[in-house]
């Protein structure tokens, strides 16, 4: 398999680690008498996120999904599973000689053994709304795939895969799931060719397992990568019986739980301080399912934790809060069934990755419940279908309680790290005071230079706070000293309040200390206030990222009418005129603001700049006017910068 990481040599004795090995934790039976372990159904943060009743007002009735379908689940997982799984199997049987990456170009996806787990456990769940239940259909489905994917194998084809660890998890799920329907002979087959990729993961979980952390620069991986492999090997010594592999799985995923876990919910993937919202849906997946398989009562307060950091910071149209990801600007999945991937509007943005894990607690429940509201049986496809899998299998039925999205005002801070959110209404604000090293030699990691988004119920994002790479000019702040721009903070404080909230940002040059009041239903208001400290840097300005749409018009103060496309466009204060209008919304800038439209932010996949208009953003900077020598080393309130942002 191809993995994300580079290959070394073993630098130590399996045997001799495993013997001198002492575990912190007690592993006890998960599901014995047929009855889940209590969980724990209390939010740990509740210090941190506001509970009057003015501010966290409850909506009696919670949403409904805009389609037929059940709002209930495990009901809707089944439902959406059903409607696709018929179009698999015609898929399979109109190309018998496919192979698994024909199978990816013919149903537009990386990943096609993700399907493998969608009639498995459509045949082996027995539930009320599993119409499928040993449908023998599935089963003749899931073994098609097994076996295909067992002579790729046994050819050497399965292995070239990219991330064929995740693929790998979903065969050893089906495996145990099916065992007893396989026969001999194939359960011998699949089980020899599972094994061999078992052992490479083994390998990679033994040469890691004692550095100081499991983040980025020890592991020369990722953390969602190594709890992966951690987890498949677990998995795998429990359903093959190999202790040393429960040993060596249960060791790191307990230490994922207890240790690298930040006590704000998220495993920081370059430094531990420092979230990757995204990718910590698929670290959070496999300390879930350690938890599920071991029984360890270590694991659940980790989910806890998570349950508490995803609620808070996912807007109202299910995406994950931008500025609490330092890898990705925007989070994207698999793309919809039928459409087109060289269009970024065709991708499923809500995460179905580790929805399980947020069921063990009411809240966890009903969060779950308004994420999978955003999927649709005409957004299926085998990658989503294999995660709703997963997620049927171990879902936790209970009551439900509200979450932040049910609330028309709610906020929230992170207890170690400047970060926090506010609804108001239909308003959305987010803050970021975080700051982390910048990865210079990898692409992979953005630097920590956006702090601030608006986010609006019925017009979706209007300021984003994204980060970037090497482009100062997408950076919140930035000032230019000895020929190099710098945009990342060295000191940042959050407070939030119920009548002002209030983010303050140290540079070297100057502090901005950053105003948003309570909003109307129509308006929202902020400032910044700026002061200056010692000599001044070379190019200081304030930039917003504002989402402008190609495709619409964007009007200005000054009388231009623009219909915004690929082509580019600089206005001036003068062509701005004091404020523009674009989408349903209008903004009040700055008399000194100006406005570039399109630019492109990087993309570090690519490692380039974004070639798609619909990725594009709008640049409006408002130079900094700062005193220099005159007024003392420190210079307050050098210049104040105010905005109105008005809905129609």
């Amino acid at each position: 398999m191809k993995k994300q990481c580079n290959k070394y040599p073993l630098v130590f004795a399996c045997g001799l680690f495993i013997a001198a090995m002492n575990f912190s934790f007690t592993a006890d039976a998960r599901h014995e008498g047929g009855e889940r372990h209590k969980t724990l159904a209390e939010s740990t943060a509740d210090a941190h996120t506001s509970t009057d009743p003015f501010i966290c007002k409850e909506e009696v009735n919670t949403p409904k999904p805009l389609d037929n379908g059940p709002a209930e689940l495990p009901a809707r997982y089944f439902w959406l599973m059903d409607s696709f799984v018929g179009q698999l199997d015609e898929g399979l049987k109109a190309f018998p000689e496919a192979t698994l990456a024909d199978l990816d170009k013919q149903f537009n996806s990386k990943h096609f053994p993700f399907a493998i787990l969608g009639p498995a456990v459509l045949y082996a769940k027995k539930h009320p709304s599993n119409k499928r239940y040993h449908d023998p259909r599935m089963l003749a489905l899931a073994l098609r795939i097994g076996d295909k994917m067992a002579a790729e194998s046994a050819k050497g084809d399965y292995g070239e895969r990219a991330d064929g660890d995740w693929e790998t998890y979903m065969w050893l799920e089906t495996y145990r799931l099916l065992i007893n329907e396989l026969g001999e002979e194939r359960k011998s087959t699949w089980k020899n060719e599972i094994v061999k990729y078992i052992k490479e993961l083994e390998e990679e979980c033994l040469l890691r397992i004692n550095f100081g952390w499991y983040n980025t620069p020890y592991t020369g991986t990722s953390p969602n990568h190594y709890s992966i492999y951690a987890s498949i090997v677990y998995l795998a010594g429990k359903v093959f019986k190999e202790e040393n592999w429960v040993k060596i799985g249960g060791h790191i995923l307990n230490r994922f739980a207890t240790v690298e876990q930040t006590p704000d919910g998220y495993w920081g993937e370059l430094v531990r301080s420092s979230p990757t919202i995204g990718y910590n849906h698929l670290t959070l997946s496999s300390v879930a399912l350690y938890w599920e398989h071991s029984g360890d009562k270590l694991a659940l307060p980790a989910l806890r934790r998570a349950t508490d950091f995803h609620k808070n910071f996912t807007y109202p149209n299910g995406e994950p809060v931008e500025l609490m990801n330092d890898r990705n600007r925007y989070w994207t999945g698999s793309v919809i069934k039928g459409k087109d991937a060289s269009d970024p509007n065709n991708y499923l943005t809500v995460s179905p990755w580790a929805q399980f894990a947020f069921t063990n607690f009411p809240d966890g429940r009903r969060y779950v419940q308004f994420l999978a509201s955003f999927f649709k049986p005409e957004n299926m496809n085998v990658d989503l279908l294999g995660r709703l899998a997963q997620n049927t299998l171990y879902y936790h039925e209970g009551p439900l309680t509200p979450i932040p999205q049910d609330q028309q005002r709610y906020q929230y801070r992170l207890k170690q790290v400047e970060g926090g959110i506010s609804k108001n209404g239909p308003w959305v604000t987010a803050f970021s005071g975080l700051y982390s090293p910048q990865a210079i030699l990898n692409r992979f990691y953005l630097d920590r230079q956006g702090n601030f988004s608006v986010f609006h119920k019925q017009l979706g994002q209007i300021i984003t706070g994204a980060n970037s790479k090497r482009q100062p000019e997408l950076a919140t702040f930035q000032e230019k000293l000895q020929g190099d721009y710098h945009t990342i903070p060295m000191s940042s404080r959050l407070q939030l309040s119920a009548d002002t909230n209030r983010l303050s940002l140290a540079y070297n040059t100057f502090f901005a200390d950053l105003y948003v009041p309570k909003p109307t239903e129509k308006e929202l208001k902020f400032r910044f206030v700026i002061s200056s400290i010692g000599n001044t840097a070379d190019d200081p300005a304030l930039n917003l990222q504002l989402c402008l749409r190609s495709g619409k018009m964007l009007e200005t103060g000054a009388g231009k009418k623009i219909m915004l496309s690929d082509e580019r466009i600089d206005l001036s204060p003068a062509e701005i005129g004091g404020w523009i209008k674009h989408n349903g919304w209008t903004l009040q800038v700055d008399p000194t603001a100006s406005l570039s439209w399109p630019v492109y932010p990087f993309n570090p996949y690519a490692d380039k700049p974004e070639q798609n208009i619909v990725r594009a953003v709008g640049r409006l900077t408002v130079p900094l006017k700062l005193r220099t020598k005159p007024g003392g080393y420190v210079r307050p309130d050098d210049q104040e910068i105010s905005f109105l942002l008005k809905t129609e």
